[in-house]
């Protein structure tokens, strides 16, 4: 089997891994570097579970070679606090209750605050669709939403 040497960072940590050709981001994310808040779900890209911000942009890492990361900036949600102060989205989460079994949560922290980064204000539309692929069977998205008003709120008041 192929293998080839990657070099990338996770969560502002370089990393050095020979890795399968054939495997997933995901697959190493959670098995190599025991980050499992990526979620895995359908392996096939289309519940969201395992999103995480590659290179600053939202990706499906179920769908990524991990020979792709090479080179490039990856963040999970274990990159997401600082240290043991909880992002705002995350904050806000636990308040607004949009935390149920917690397997989409990941990905809808990662989704808010990419959001949040390019539109500081969403409206209701603009956060349903940035919502888009990640699915929640437990919560029907109204917490979720809340939430990340809530946080864009605190977000932009603090800024």
């Amino acid at each position: 089997m192929d293998r080839k040497t990657i070099r990338f960072t996770v969560n502002d940590e370089p990393i050095e891994l020979t890795v399968a050709v054939n495997r997933f981001l995901s697959e190493v994310l959670r098995e190599d570097l025991e980050l499992t808040g990526t979620k895995v779900g359908c392996d096939v890209g289309v519940c969201g579970c395992c999103t995480v911000l590659m290179g600053g942009e939202l990706a499906c890492s179920c769908l990524i070679p991990a020979v792709r990361a090479d080179g490039t900036e990856v963040r999970t949600i274990e990159g997401v606090a600082d240290g043991d102060a909880l992002h705002p989205v995350q904050t806000a989460f636990v308040e607004c209750g949009a935390v149920q079994c917690g397997f989409c949560t990941p990905a809808m922290v990662l989704a808010s605050i990419s959001l949040l980064d390019e539109i500081p204000n969403p409206d209701k539309g603009q956060i349903r669709e940035a919502l888009h692929g990640n699915y929640c069977r437990c919560t029907g998205y109204i917490k979720i939403i809340d939430a990340i008003e809530l946080a864009a709120k605190r977000m932009g008041e603090a800024g």
